[in-house]
């Protein structure tokens, strides 16, 4: 991590998509509340891990932050720009600036095009790169992310998914953002080619001084990536901390149960797992949405929802949203 100057600041960011039945006439029948409230901030040179179950609102926060789909309400700043203001010309701006792999490198690469194509294509959006600057360029970043030059123009279905992958990220290199936003970037490849993965984001961060937001469902990984993680619960962040201090000592049930889950032998020796369904973003519990599946439910938890913050028995950044986080 290299200094800590603030990219990215999210505060109260909030996503709901309306339910509509009634085929041409259709009406609003409810609305399923994708993320609630969400707040955290990103510095230069840092990864920030987002986990928590499938549907918790992970990726949805991350199309946020790159403007694919716009928040109902709440702010998104980056370098202290509200991005939300940015019209459709300002954008390119920030196109340059932040930058997204996908999760699936099969569909997230045009198969009509070359790779040298594909990566050439928001240089030449950028009117910075012509002729051979250009093909030098695209060249260059082919080199970056560990791919021979030579197979500039194949295309993608002659690759294997983790060389894929390293297109897509010499895509996203291509106009020198600070900020990548990494949406399940090796969930969909074998766990030797994950490592491979890893460790080039690793490499591209040092020597770049990129920013991470990473976001996975892989506790493994994100510990051995990330600075700072936040948990996702039903649309809302319950924990937020320092890398180290979330996995050695987590405070939220929910985060405890993830990590019995993937590594019981380093939560005390516990074997909790978790318990029932993540209920329905369409009909939300009251007070506390963890609730319904925790095991230290009170009358509190159903009347009450915890605020986000610090207590005395975490670590000073260390956020929790429990009424009761002594005692998780």
């Amino acid at each position: 991590m290299s200094g800590d100057t603030s990219l990215l600041e999210v505060r109260d960011l909030a996503k709901s998509f309306p339910i509509r039945t009634g085929g041409v006439f259709s009406r609003e029948a409810a609305r399923l509340t994708a993320v609630d409230g969400v707040s955290f901030s990103i510095r230069a040179g840092e990864t920030l891990g987002l986990v928590g179950e499938s549907g918790c609102g992970k990726s949805t926060t991350g199309k946020m932050v790159m403007r694919l789909i716009d928040p109902t309400s709440g702010i998104i700043r980056y370098q202290g720009q509200d991005i939300q203001t940015l019209k459709y010309q300002e954008l390119r701006w920030l196109r340059q600036e932040v930058q997204m792999v996908f999760q699936d490198p099969y569909s997230s690469l045009n198969p009509r095009r070359t790779i040298a194509e594909i990566i050439a294509y928001p240089l030449e959006i950028s009117g910075k790169y012509r002729g051979k600057t250009l093909r030098d360029r695209v060249l260059e970043l082919l080199e970056q992310v560990g791919m021979d030059p030579n197979h500039a123009n194949r295309y993608p279905h002659q690759f294997s998914g983790g060389q894929r992958q390293r297109i897509g990220i010499a895509r996203a290199l291509a106009l020198s953002p600070k900020l990548i936003v990494l949406d399940e970037p090796v969930s969909a490849l074998d766990l030797s080619i994950q490592a491979q993965i890893i460790n080039l984001l690793q490499d591209l961060q040092r020597d770049l001084g990129l920013a991470y937001l990473f976001i996975s469902h892989d506790l493994n990984v994100v510990e051995y990536l990330s600075d700072r993680v936040a948990v996702m619960y039903l649309g809302k962040i319950v924990e937020l901390a320092n890398s180290d201090d979330l996995f050695q000592q987590p405070q939220h049930p929910y985060t405890r149960d993830l990590l019995s889950a993937a590594l019981s032998e380093r939560v005390r020796g516990e074997q909790a797992l978790l318990q029932g369904e993540i209920p329905s973003p369409i009909r939300i519990p009251s007070g506390c949405r963890f609730r319904t599946r925790c095991r230290k439910a009170v009358g509190q938890c159903t009347a009450e929802i915890p605020a986000l913050g610090e207590t005395s028995e975490t670590a000073p950044g260390h956020r929790v949203a429990c009424h009761f986080p002594e005692d998780a």
